[in-house]
């Protein structure tokens, strides 16, 4: 199997680093440095080390959104970036995730978060690709899938920069499916043909939950973990949506440091049919995804406010992060240094 890495930031849209907006700093050098892929997703909630919540109910959101930067490619480029953008960032946090370029070593019944990106406006025999390939997630029995739509990004040595007044085409999306190694395996084998340019990647999580039914609890072996809640827009606990209730609670508890919502543009949760918004709708049907990133000991005390938001719907995944780096207030906490490589 070939290793890559996943490296993550999340920060607030207008912070800056010296002169500049510290996502064009970001995005600037992955594109110097080549990196194979990488986007950039506005969130809709998050909070972090300052406690401070972001929304897109508040007034302020259009100035200050949360967002995340994901780029992918082989260990030692990842981590020549990853050292970095840590010079970079004064107040967010950064993690490192292993994977393999699937799909090499995918089969058995084992969970894994297979990605991708495609062109926004890219697609298949007519229809949009990330319709399509959730599509076809859904058919090969998927837990869940999401599409989320970029802002910015590089395909190889290319910026792609939504603009105003453009068809952004060409801008990069995320799909984000979950499924065992094999479901995973037969997709991309069947997508090959359409999609014959596509760089899958795949990391091994655990299911904890699916349709808010206990699969299994957290693994947490290793110092630092992301929790992952896959929910609907319309998903609600109490009358309240559940990631804003999430980040609501997690923020009131003493353990979380932090976490990120992001919505999505079309997905599916376990047999519902892949969907996005229609028109007439009065509620959102969206996807949304809550990323929660700690120590395994933070991950071990949020999880019961999860398990408890989750109680009748929602899937859960917990998988291993090679390293995390949490800078706020001219402190740093956690590390970036990688340990073995389960994937030589």
């Amino acid at each position: 199997m070939s290793t890559v890495l996943t490296l993550t930031t999340y920060f607030a849209e207008r912070q800056r680093s010296g002169d500049r907006f510290l996502a064009d700093a970001v995005l600037d050098l992955i594109e110097r440095r080549r990196v194979g892929s990488s986007v950039m997703l506005r969130g809709i909630a998050s909070f972090g080390p300052t406690q401070v919540i972001r929304s897109d109910r508040s007034l302020s959101l259009s100035e200050d959104p949360p967002v995340t930067i994901t780029a992918v490619d082989t260990a030692d480029r990842i981590t020549a970036l990853a050292d970095e953008v840590a010079t970079l960032i004064g107040r967010g946090v950064i993690t490192l995730q292993r994977g393999f370029a699937a799909p090499a070593g995918l089969g058995g019944d084992g969970a894994v978060r297979v990605s991708l990106q495609l062109a926004r406006r890219h697609r298949i025999a007519g229809v949009p690709g990330y319709v399509v390939v959730c599509e076809m997630m859904h058919r090969h029995g998927f837990a869940g899938a999401d599409a989320n739509l970029g802002v910015d990004g590089t395909v190889g040595d290319e910026r792609r920069r939504a603009r105003f007044f453009s068809r952004n085409a060409e801008v990069p999306l995320s799909i984000v499916g979950i499924g065992t190694g094999t479901q995973a395996a037969a997709v991309i084998d069947e997508l090959a043909a359409l999609l014959p340019d596509a760089s899958w990647t795949a990391e091994p999580v655990v299911v904890c939950k699916a349709g808010g039914r206990t699969v299994t609890d957290p693994v947490l072996d290793g110092p630092f973990h992301a929790l992952t809640v896959h929910t609907s827009e319309s998903s609600r606990h109490d009358g309240r949506p559940i990631h804003r209730a999430l980040i609501q609670r997690l923020k009131e508890s003493d353990h979380a440091s932090g976490a990120t919502a992001l919505r999505g543009i079309w997905g599916f949760r376990g047999p519902e049919r892949p969907h996005g918004d229609r028109l007439g709708q009065l509620v959102r049907h969206v996807p949304v995804t809550t990323v929660i990133v700690g120590t395994a000991a933070s991950i071990a005390a949020t999880y019961p406010i999860v398990d408890e938001l989750t109680a009748e719907e929602g899937l859960v995944t917990v998988g291993a992060l090679a390293g995390m780096l949490e800078r706020h207030s001219g402190q740093a906490h956690g590390s970036l240094d990688l340990g073995d490589d389960p994937y030589p």
